[in-house]
């Protein structure tokens, strides 16, 4: 069981780490801590790294945040136009059509937000170099955590922007030089490497940070990707860094799949990395406020009023297994009753009509984060950022790509079973399986529901594989690097989604930043 304690330290940012380099003395501060009167032990360490976990909740799950991005643009979760508004200038149906510009708010606040999380730990590295924070035991340890955090930050550049500055020195004042794509990936692989050996391996005091576990995690992500951010794949090294995890012992798949996503997830023996959230002390996650119409406010029942937007992409939907238990424990499905009554309040339908203009109830809802009873507008659950079925399906995708696809049916059934319990036998695949096209139906959804311009997903090579990733990860920030990797994303049509160009695999450069940098150029296509 994981310590609860050490996942408020990481919530709470207990110390003003900005204030310490206060320099007017004759001030009695009382809510703030001094340089001058700070001795920080060895247990102050995590208090110390606090406010840079605490940027993650907004780089996660904030407006348009990393979550949005994956998601929105992909193909299981759309926010189309509702009764009560969602149109936002268009904003959703530019990220589902792929029509986004430079000069849009979509893709800037993903930017902003992880340049947010960079230099709050720019600046905690130089007070730590400085002196300022006095550190005496444990500080090349805590160096090594925060550079794990920041390399953390540049992944997910990486993964939407790719040709980014790379800014390590907090009092440079220098407009920094871009990047292309190439160096940083060469540059947060290093810096994982790097400090691996320094990061602590006990997982049970370490949740919600960046431990050895959670560092290799990333790294074989990173691997997974590598063909996609450098032209060069690195399967082999994916598999290695899976492997050392797994040998760990560390983690293991939780019995039920709902025990992931619950309130009480601190709890999980399958999370290696989380973004911890709480409802007073650590707001930010407000996936069920933008995803349950108001009416189900009286359901679980709520202390806030949801605002219904997204919802789930009915071609989508269409992919599950009936008896897959993911697909009740992912999203909110049919008549949905008032707790106190029991009279049907609304009831959500599968379809959807269009991007342009829908009914409240149309749109299965996203249910995977358990809302608990009397939630307020900000959940307790932790956002399952990285988790040992991520570390057995980087493993398996990795096998299946080299010629290995017995070993990766084995590992797909050890996460696929869990959600057969009632029917053990289609809990397992065998390579033939893997080896199929995808069941999505993809084409162009007309008004009617019916599949227009129809592609299939026959045809996408290993699309089993990439739909068990679907059923597993849906709603986790992962679809459209998915999609990306498996040669979907800039070639089939979902919804009212026609592909673009091939160069809408990166999202711009920030207009803003570019007229405020002149090193900075364009990414192609925009």
């Amino acid at each position: 069981m994981k310590n609860k304690s050490t996942r408020y330290i990481v919530l709470a940012s207990v110390l003003s780490v900005a204030a310490l380099s206060c320099t007017d003395l004759n001030e009695e501060v009382y809510s703030e801590v001094l340089a001058t009167n700070y001795q920080p032990t060895e247990k102050d360490l995590p208090a110390i790294v606090a406010p840079v976990y605490s940027s993650l909740r907004g780089l996660m799950l904030g407006w348009q945040g990393y979550f949005d991005l994956q998601e929105e643009a992909a193909d299981a979760i759309i926010t189309p136009v509702r009764p009560n508004g969602w149109d936002d200038g268009g904003t959703y149906r530019r990220m589902h059509q792929h029509t986004w510009t430079s000069l849009q708010w979509q893709p800037e606040n993903a930017w902003q937000s992880a340049f947010r999380s960079i230099t709050t730990a720019n600046r905690v590295l130089s007070q730590i170099e400085d002196g300022e924070i006095p550190l005496t035991t444990g500080k090349e340890a805590i160096q090594a955590e925060l550079r794990a955090v920041r390399a953390f930050a540049y992944y997910l550049l990486l993964d939407n922007h790719g040709n980014v500055p790379i800014v390590t020195d907090f009092k440079d004042v220098n407009l920094p030089k871009q990047s292309t794509r190439k160096e940083l990936y060469d540059f947060v692989v290093k810096e994982l490497t790097e400090v691996m050996p320094l990061l602590s391996e006990n997982a049970a005091t370490t949740y919600g940070q960046m431990n050895r576990w959670s560092a290799k995690t990333l790294l074989a992500k990173i691997y997974l990707n590598a063909e996609v951010y450098t032209g060069i794949p690195e399967w082999a090294k994916a598999i290695e860094q899976a492997d050392e995890v797994i040998k760990s012992g560390k983690y293991a798949l939780d019995a039920n799949y709902s025990d992931v996503f619950t309130w009480t997830n601190f709890n999980s023996k399958e999370i290696i990395f989380a973004i911890p959230y709480d409802e007073i002390y650590g707001t930010g996650n407000q996936i069920h406020m933008k995803t349950l119409d108001p009416l189900s406010r009286s359901v679980y029942p709520m202390n806030a009023g949801p605002w219904g937007g997204n919802c789930a992409v009915p071609q989508f939907i269409d992919t599950y297994d009936a008896e897959d238990s993911r697909l009740a424990e992912t999203w909110i499905m049919g008549p949905q009753r008032n707790a106190v009554t029991g009279a049907v309040v609304i009831t959500y339908s599968k379809s959807v009509p269009g991007m342009e203009k829908t009914a409240s109830s149309d749109g299965y809802r996203i249910g995977k984060y358990k809302i608990k009873p009397n939630a307020t507008g900000s959940l307790d659950n932790d956002f399952p950022f990285l988790r040992y079925a991520d570390v057995l399906m980087i493993k398996a995708e990795a096998l299946l790509r080299t010629g290995k696809a017995e070993e990766a049916a084995a590992l797909v059934t050890q996460v696929r079973a869990r959600a057969f319990k009632n029917n053990p036998a289609k809990g397992k695949v065998n390579a033939a399986d893997l080896a199929k096209g995808s069941k999505y139906n993809y084409g162009y959804q007309a008004a009617d529901g019916s599949i227009t311009e129809r592609q299939g997903g026959d045809d996408i090579q290993y699309g089993r594989f990439m739909d068990e990733l679907g059923w597993e990860f849906a709603a986790e920030a992962h679809r459209r690097q998915d999609l990306i990797r498996f040669k979907v994303y800039e070639t089939k049509k979902w919804f009212n989604h026609r592909p673009q160009s091939a160069q809408r695999a990166l999202f711009p450069i920030p207009q803003n930043e570019i007229d405020k940098n002149p090193n900075l150029k364009q990414n192609p296509g925009y």
